[in-house]
């Protein structure tokens, strides 16, 4: 009798992608809690900054372990983008024939995965640049390093893309994996998918105001700073009186 042999390598693939991608908006989203510490005040930003050079454990600064987080990430990334890119259409034909058939469908879980797939794309460019900078300049971290670099390096436009692109990828990413696993989505399932898109907006909605703040407040803090561009910023000492 011959046995029905079940090929787990799609699903394994699958699992593997919906990790990596969760592992991934984790990050960002601590990543852009940890940057938007400038708006509470250039010391919380230096802090934050020496933190991930190791200062609180080793007392001393080691930028090579903000590289190494970079390679992680990137890793991580080309990892996720390989097993996606799986998933999408192989040529132009097959591109058009998904268009026809998204129209005619008008469903608005695959107009999302689409959103996701363009902003995939465009992050496989503009996360490079990014980890690349991070990588080779890992010490150019802190309240004016990174607003030098936001306003004197001219950064601010590909910062401003790469947010709407990572905060809309990211944010379909894990509605699309909790309605995939069947998360928090009851008895009504047209009514939950409802509710989590709602819920998958707000929160795309918080960071990217977060986000624009942030950008604004190192633009700002760049501009002022631009007749010294290239100093680093020392913290504020408090003066202990004997």
């Amino acid at each position: 009798m011959n046995k029905l042999v079940q090929n787990k390598t799609p699903a394994r693939l699958d699992m593997a992608q919906g990790i990596s991608g969760f592992l991934l908006v984790l990050f960002m989203w601590a990543h852009m809690l940890f940057v938007s510490s400038i708006l509470i005040s250039n010391d919380a930003m230096y802090w934050v900054a020496r933190m991930f050079e190791g200062v609180p454990l080793f007392g001393k600064p080691y930028p090579i372990l903000v590289s190494l987080v970079a390679m992680v990430i990137g890793v991580l990334i080309l990892i996720h983008a390989v097993l996606a890119m799986r998933k999408l259409p192989a040529d132009y034909a097959e591109h058009k024939a998904l268009l026809s058939h998204m129209r005619r469908l008008n469903h608005p879980d695959t107009w999302l995965w689409y959103i996701q797939v363009v902003t995939g794309v465009m992050l496989m460019f503009l996360v490079g640049i990014h980890l690349y900078q991070l990588m080779m300049h890992p010490g150019d971290i802190g309240p004016y390093a990174s607003s030098d670099r936001v306003y004197s390096g001219r950064m601010w436009p590909l910062y401003l893309v790469l947010l709407f692109n990572v905060e809309l990828h990211g944010g379909i990413g894990i509605y699309r994996l909790m309605v995939k696993w069947g998360i928090f989505l009851g008895g009504d399932d047209k009514k939950a998918r409802r509710n989590l898109r709602r819920i998958k907006w707000l929160i795309t909605l918080f960071f990217l105001i977060l986000g624009l703040f942030t950008l604004a407040a190192y633009y700002k803090l760049g501009k002022a700073h631009a007749p010294f561009a290239g100093e680093r910023y020392q913290p504020q000492q408090t003066q202990v009186q004997p």
